[in-house]
């Protein structure tokens, strides 16, 4: 038994028209030339020479000779040539020379960008780390005071220099990752841009000796830049970019009071109490979220009037600890309307299909009164599976009282 979406309204814009809404309204609403207002869009790779660099620049020079004002603060070509001819005749302000150790290191001249005041400045390599004699530690830093200053800044990054997932990269590679990036910093850009190949195209780039010298890239492929590896973190490129993109979106629905739920991407939800039937409902919930590679949502809750033994107590934790080992988010509340709570927290995570059990009352009874389920789904608009119980002599779950 399945309750179908609503069929949306005629015209009404797909999630990826809302984010482009959103960021058209943020810019008209937010000149680039105001102090502290100054825009991050982040170029974001798994891996070095994915193209990130040159894809900024193919962006940015597009711009350039449509009239906006954009320059080079510092980007590293490393002598390739496309990467070279992509700046073309984009400005470039001279780096900073700054003597250490008896060597002389070139870095970005924040001061004179600031001074020179374009609308768009370009700077490579957001997790680099500063000469020791430099004002600030870390390149990010220099990019937060272009952004203080009213300038849009484009950056390109790879998602293993993501502070939270250093552990994560270390576990799949191998490989120690010096340079980080905070998470706030990410979060605060106004748009991350995935800059994605495939696998077998990193192989090819390595191979040719567009991305490190032959000697450095033949270990380089049997170290870090193995299938295993390099696929991993793709996924973890792709996750990143879409966490910050269902960022955007949620903040567009908050901001323009949106309560229905926008399918970007599917989330399951399975209601769970302390029967027995609850644990085939969240593996049902389980399934259906692991063959969509979506987030499952396990909600319990507990209505005001219900009396429960300490047995079932131990159910129902055992229940929640099923959910929780199979990967679920655990969300438990109190609320004297089960099915008003769980159409309440359906809509706060933007919850697409929900899982329930049905119950065995009799249709005479269900007539006088109607089931949780049934009244669940006169309050959303997300698919509802009500499940029926897999064996005789079991008690179907409901997510709360009846």
């Amino acid at each position: 038994m399945s309750h179908q979406e609503d069929e949306r309204e005629p015209g009404r814009p797909t999630p990826e028209k809302m984010l482009a809404r959103a960021q058209e309204e943020q810019e008209a609403e937010a000149p680039s030339t105001s102090p502290g207002e100054g825009r991050l869009r982040i170029f974001l790779g798994a891996a070095p020479g994915v193209g990130k660099t040159y894809e900024m620049l193919v962006e940015a020079r597009e711009e350039h000779q449509a009239g906006r004002d954009v320059v080079v603060g510092l980007v590293e070509t490393y002598g390739r040539p496309n990467t070279v001819a992509q700046i073309g005749d984009v400005p470039i302000v001279p780096r900073k020379r700054i003597e250490y150790g008896g060597i002389t290191l070139e870095e970005m001249d924040t001061e004179a960008i600031v001074v020179r005041h374009p609308e768009i400045c370009l700077v490579d390599e957001l997790a680099h780390t500063n000469a020791a004699s430099s004002r600030h530690e870390k390149r990010y830093q220099d990019v937060l005071d272009l952004l203080n200053a009213g300038i849009n800044v484009w950056t390109t990054m790879n998602v293993q220099h993501i502070e939270s997932l250093h552990t994560s990269v270390e576990t799949i590679t191998g490989v120690a990752v010096r340079e980080t990036v905070p998470d706030w910093v990410v979060d605060q850009a106004d748009e991350v841009s995935l800059v994605d190949v495939s696998v077998d195209e990193m192989h090819r780039r390595m191979k040719e000796g567009n991305i490190y010298p032959a000697a450095q890239a033949s270990m380089a492929l049997q170290n870090f830049f193995r299938k295993g590896n390099l696929t991993a973190l793709r996924e973890l490129a792709l996750r990143r970019t879409a966490e910050n993109v269902d960022t955007a979106l949620e903040s567009y629905m908050q901001e323009h009071r949106i309560n229905d739920p926008w399918p970007a991407a599917e989330r399951i939800m399975v209601a769970v109490d302390h029967r027995p039937f609850s644990k085939d409902l969240i593996r049902r919930g389980w399934h259906l979220a692991r063959g969509l590679r979506a987030p499952l949502v396990a909600v319990h809750v507990r209505s005001a009037s219900q009396v429960i033994t300490a047995d079932d107590e131990a159910h129902l934790r055992g229940n929640l600890e099923l959910a929780e080992d199979l990967g679920a988010e655990v969300v438990s509340t109190e609320d004297k309307d089960v099915a008003a709570a769980l159409a309440r927290i359906a809509r706060e995570r933007h919850i697409t299909q929900i899982v329930v059990g049905k119950s065995q009352r009799s249709h005479f009874r269900e007539m006088l009164k109607p089931s949780m389920a049934r009244r669940l789904m006169g309050l959303v608009t997300q698919d509802v599976h009500v499940v029926s119980p897999m064996a005789k002599g079991r008690t179907p779950a409901s997510g709360g009282s009846e």
